[in-house]
């Protein structure tokens, strides 16, 4: 069985075809500058084992002529790895914000098309691109079943003590102002991952999401998320790549009574702030080669990013009383043993020891690996994430 997964931006969208008999990658590409002037797509697909790659310039208007140029490379007769888009059944799409009405992964039907319509104030800049993305879906593979699988729904678990803020009851009942969560869907991936390799399903686990943005949760024993760093939007939590994470709101007053306007501040705390304000780069491996060169920026930059992980950490071992895992994962989690090392340095008192060679020599692994010393109390693993494989598997169990 053939299952599309579509990873869609505003100008943008990643997709993947994946053979479900075996859980393999038959193609994945990417297409980019949807809309502009200078438009993209680069295609891989395998060829007797060995990954090949093709890309060319192509103007896409819209969605739509980027997702018929995807289909003809699936179906092309050299590089393509399909006959026909009549092979393909089902379509997973990532879409950001599922709201309070969407706590699972779900089909997709005109009347739920409206829903999501109805969300796009709580995620203006990307769920219009995941409506535009479904809707070009619909029109290239016709015969296709569509499937929206949501960043926030892993996070539907959490007990209202946690998802609540503290402001008038009205802003969450008539304005639905409350902590949504997302990485969802690669939180939800790597703690089933880590269940099943350590063959139990019991664990209590804080799962470190760490790209460009950045996460954390508190997987209970059940495997629900009971809390989660970022909240309302993308900037809560954790110090992010261009993101402030947790910043006191007398700051943002405070800058606004200085003459910035919201818009400004907006785009201060998010797209100029994070590693970004502190180093000069959003790039964690510019930062690293700061570190490494004792620039004053660059190790305060990572010092306050892996302090506010600790802090988390500290945390969710208090909401989760006891913890059993530390799961690293995306592009910096799984490929940063600086960032980890700084992480679990002085937390020996929670029983979390890293064995700095592990640490050093099992970085980016292709699944799981453990990094914690013989006598660490809790484990310490880097987990690949894979969120299209877990869009895939949310449409299996539905059909």
């Amino acid at each position: 069985m053939k299952i599309l997964v579509i990873n869609g931006g505003s100008s943008s969208f990643k997709y993947q075809l994946l053979e479900m008999d075996n859980e393999s990658v038959l193609a994945k590409g990417l297409a980019e500058r949807i809309g502009q002037s200078q438009s993209k797509i680069t295609h891989e697909y395998w060829e007797n084992g060995v990954k090949q790659k093709v890309s060319k310039e192509i103007h896409f208007p819209n969605h739509e002529a980027a997702f018929k140029e995807m289909a003809n490379y699936l179906t092309d007769e050299k590089v393509g790895v399909i006959k026909n888009t009549n092979e393909i059944k089902y379509i997973g799409h990532r879409v950001v914000h599922g709201g309070e009405k969407f706590s699972t992964s779900q089909k997709i039907t005109p009347e739920m098309m409206e829903e999501l319509r109805a969300l796009i104030p709580l995620a203006p800049l990307h769920n219009p691109a995941n409506i535009a993305g479904i809707e070009a879906a619909e029109k290239t593979f016709s015969n296709a079943e569509n499937f929206a699988i949501f960043d926030t729904s892993f996070h539907q678990t959490l007990p209202e003590k946690a998802f609540r803020y503290a402001i008038p009851n009205h802003f969450y009942t008539e304005d639905q102002v409350r902590v949504y969560g997302f990485h969802g869907i690669s939180h939800k991936y790597v703690d089933g991952r880590t269940r099943r390799y350590f063959n139990n399903p019991h664990l209590k686990n804080i799962t470190i999401h760490l790209g460009n943005g950045a996460s954390m949760a508190a997987v209970n024993e059940q495997g629900h998320s009971i809390d989660t760093s970022m909240g309302f939007g993308p900037n809560e939590g954790l110090m992010m790549g261009t993101r402030s994470g947790d910043i006191d709101s007398a700051a943002i007053f405070y800058l606004a009574d200085k003459g910035h306007s919201l818009s400004e501040i907006n785009n201060i705390l998010n797209k100029e702030s994070g590693m970004k304000g502190i180093s000069g780069s959003s790039d964690a491996r510019d930062v690293e080669a700061l570190f490494d060169k004792n620039d004053t920026n660059g190790i305060l930059c990572f010092d306050m990013y892996a302090y506010r992980i600790q802090k988390y950490i500290g945390a969710y071992a208090a909401a989760l009383n006891g913890v059993d895992t530390l799961i690293f994962t995306a592009g910096i989690g799984e490929n940063s043993p600086l960032v980890r090392s700084l992480v679990c340095k002085n937390l020996e008192f929670f029983g979390i020891k890293i064995d700095e060679t592990k640490n050093e020599e099992l970085y980016r692994p292709d699944d799981i690996v453990e990094i914690q010393t013989a006598d660490s109390k809790v484990k310490i693993v880097i987990v690949a994430t894979n969120e299209e494989l877990q869009i895939a598997r949310d449409i299996l169990a539905l059909i």
